[in-house]
C-alpha cells in the first residue's frame, strides 16, 4: 500500500470541527491510501482558534479578514491604529508556507441565515459580513495562485443561495478565472455523517480542471440516528462525570412549565389544546412530588377547579412565542412569545424531540426556542441501584411541613434533598433548574452543552469536553457554528478519493455500495467551461 499525503487548510475555521473530520478521513484507491494532514486554519475569534489548535492538532491563526470598509460597516467604527488588512502573504504564512490540496471555507452565515430577519440582513453590518465570503475566496486564490488547490469546498447555510445570490455569482466567476470548474449543491450533514440531527447545508465545490480530471465516486448511504442512541451513552445532566459542560441551564420557571406540556415530537402549538379558564389551566396543575431519589414536581391531571389560583404560573393564553436565533435561554425574544406566529418565519418553537427521533439542527442559538434544544428523556424517572443519582436525593423535594436533613457545605438542588415543596411556587420569570415529570412520564428538558457537542459529533458520548472559556453561551455558539466532524470526514473521503484517482491516472472507479451523496459526487465530476 502506497501512502499519499493530502494537505488541507481552513478559512473561517471556527473551533475546528471540519479540520478534525478531515484529519480522520482515510480514502483508498487500489494500492493508494490517503492520509490527511492539516496545515492550519484562520478565524477572527481567539477562543475558537484555541479550540481549533486542540481539536485539529495544529496551531491556528487569529486573523481578521475584513477589508477596511467592511470593518467600518460591521463594527460601526474605524479600526484601531495597529489594525491592518490581511494579505495573501498572511494566508500563506498561516498555512506554514505550504500549499494545500484542499481548502475548506465555512464563512460566517449569520447574514444569510433565516434566523435573522430580512430587514436586519440588509443592514450595512450584515452586508459587510456577507461580503467577507467573496473576500475570503479571493485572498485564498491569490495566496496559492502558483500552486492552486485541487479542490475547494465552500460551505454555508442553504439560504445563501437566495440572500447571497449576487455574491455566489461573483465567487463562481472568480473561481472560473483561476481555472476551476464550479458547481453548487446541498447536502444534509446528518445523512452524510450518520448523525442524530438533520443539518441541511449549502455546498459549492470547485475542481481545478488542469490538475484534477473529472471523476465520479459514490460512497455509502447513511441514515439519521435517534437522539436517544447518543444521549443514552451519556450520564444524566448534572452528573460530575459529564464535566462542566454537562449542566442544565437555569431557565425561567414558565419555560420549564411550557416544556412539560409540549407533547414529545411536537412544538409549542400543542399548547393550544390546553383548556384555559380565566388565565388558569382547567384540567392540570403543577404539584410537588417526593419520591425516593428523584424528587421534583409533576403534572397532575386529577385537578379540576380554581381554588389553587395563587400558584399563578399557568397563564397559557399568552405564553407561546417566537425566539430569535441568537438569544440565550430566558433572554431576547422570549418576552414576545406569540402563538399567532404559526406559518411565519418562526416555526417549530419549543420543540421537544422524542428519544427515538433525530434532533433538529444544532445551531449557535440552540436554546429553548429553536433548533435542537430539548429531548423527552425517559431515563430521568427510572433510577436503579448503582445509578449515580440513585438514593442520593438529587433534585429531592422536602414537604413544606417536614424538617430538612443536615445542611452540608456542598448543599445544592442537584446533589441531594435541598429543595422544598413551597406553596409559593416560583414567579413566571424566576430562573432555576427544575425537574417536571410530564404526562408522558418523561422529563422534558433542554439539551446540555455537552449533549449538543455530542450531537455535532465533536465529542464521543462517553467522553467529556471543555472548550475554551467559562461561558455556556459562547460554547453553544461555537458548537452550533461548527462543521460536524463526522460529516466533514465523509466529504473528505469523497474529495480524497477524487485526488487519489487523479494522481493514479485512473479515469473511472466502480463502487459496489449504494449511491450516497450524489449531488456532491456529481459536483466533483462537473466539466470545465470554456
Amino acid at each position: 500500500m502506497t501512502l499519499r499525503e493530502i494537505r488541507h487548510f481552513h478559512l473561517f475555521c471556527g473551533l475546528g470541527g471540519g479540520a478534525r473530520g478531515f484529519n480522520a478521513a482515510n480514502p483508498r484507491v487500489g494500492n493508494l491510501s490517503g492520509r490527511f494532514r492539516c496545515l492550519g486554519g484562520i478565524d477572527v475569534d481567539p477562543a475558537a482558534i484555541r479550540d481549533f489548535s486542540r481539536l485539529a492538532g495544529v496551531p491556528g491563526t487569529v486573523m481578521d479578514l475584513f477589508d477596511r470598509d467592511q470593518y467600518r460597516d460591521f463594527h460601526g467604527t474605524e479600526p484601531p491604529a495597529d489594525w491592518r488588512e490581511a494579505t495573501p502573504d498572511d494566508i500563506r504564512r498561516a498555512a506554514g508556507g505550504e500549499h494545500p490540496h484542499i481548502v475548506f471555507l465555512s464563512a460566517p452565515c449569520k447574514g444569510f441565515s433565516g434566523l435573522l430577519a430580512e430587514s436586519r440582513s440588509r443592514t450595512a453590518k450584515y452586508q459587510a459580513l456577507n461580503r467577507l465570503t467573496l473576500r475570503g475566496v479571493w485572498l485564498m486564490l491569490e495566496a496559492f495562485a502558483d500552486s492552486p488547490p485541487g479542490l475547494i469546498v465552500f460551505e454555508n447555510v442553504p439560504r445563501i443561495a437566495v440572500r447571497g445570490r449576487h455574491l455566489l455569482d461573483q465567487i463562481g466567476g472568480l473561481l472560473r478565472q483561476y481555472g476551476y470548474a464550479v458547481a453548487e449543491t446541498t447536502h444534509d450533514c446528518g445523512k452524510i455523517g450518520g448523525l442524530a440531527q438533520s443539518r441541511k447545508r449549502f455546498l459549492l465545490v470547485a475542481r481545478h480542471v488542469e490538475t484534477v480530471p473529472p471523476f465520479l465516486y459514490e460512497p455509502e448511504k447513511k441514515r439519521l440516528a435517534a437522539v436517544g442512541t447518543v444521549l443514552e451513552r451519556m450520564p444524566l445532566p448534572g452528573d460530575p462525570a459529564g464535566g462542566a459542560m454537562h449542566r442544565l441551564p437555569a431557565l425561567a420557571w414558565k419555560t420549564w412549565v411550557r416544556l412539560a406540556f409540549v407533547e414529545a415530537g411536537s412544538d409549542w402549538r400543542s399548547l393550544n389544546r390546553l383548556a384555559v379558564v380565566d388565565g388558569v389551566l382547567r384540567d392540570y396543575l403543577i404539584v410537588p412530588e417526593a419520591r425516593s431519589g428523584a424528587g421534583g414536581v409533576v403534572v397532575d391531571p386529577r385537578f379540576s377547579g380554581h381554588e389553587y389560583q395563587q400558584y399563578g404560573v399557568l397563564r397559557w393564553e399568552e405564553s407561546c412565542g417566537a425566539v430569535s436565533g441568537q438569544s440565550a435561554p430566558g433572554g431576547g425574544a422570549y418576552s414576545v412569545a406569540d402563538p399567532r406566529s404559526v406559518g411565519s418565519t418562526f416555526r417549530n418553537k419549543y420543540v421537544v424531540t422524542p428519544w427515538a427521533a433525530a434532533s433538529g439542527t444544532v445551531i449557535a442559538g440552540s436554546t429553548t426556542g429553536q433548533g435542537a434544544f430539548a429531548v423527552a428523556d425517559p431515563r430521568a424517572f427510572k433510577r436503579e441501584t448503582g445509578d449515580a443519582w440513585y438514593g442520593g436525593g438529587h433534585y429531592g423535594v422536602i414537604d413544606w411541613q417536614q424538617p430538612s436533613g443536615a445542611v452540608s457545605a456542598a448543599a445544592n438542588c442537584d446533589n441531594g434533598r435541598w429543595s422544598v415543596a413551597d406553596p409559593r411556587l416560583p414567579e413566571a420569570n424566576d430562573r432555576r433548574v427544575c425537574v417536571i415529570r410530564a404526562l408522558d412520564g418523561t422529563w422534558h428538558r433542554p439539551f446540555t452543552t455537552l449533549e449538543l457537542a455530542a450531537l455535532q459529533s465533536l465529542v464521543d458520548p462517553e467522553e467529556t469536553l471543555e472548550l475554551d472559556g467559562l461561558s455556556d453561551q459562547a460554547w453553544r455558539e461555537r458548537i452550533g457554528n461548527a462543521v460536524p466532524p463526522d460529516a466533514a470526514r465523509a466529504i473528505a473521503d469523497v474529495m480524497g478519493t477524487t485526488l487519489l484517482l487523479a494522481w493514479s491516472g485512473e479515469t473511472f472507479v466502480l463502487s459496489n455500495v449504494p449511491i450516497w451523496v450524489r449531488p456532491v459526487a456529481v459536483a466533483l465530476s462537473v466539466a470545465g467551461t470554456a
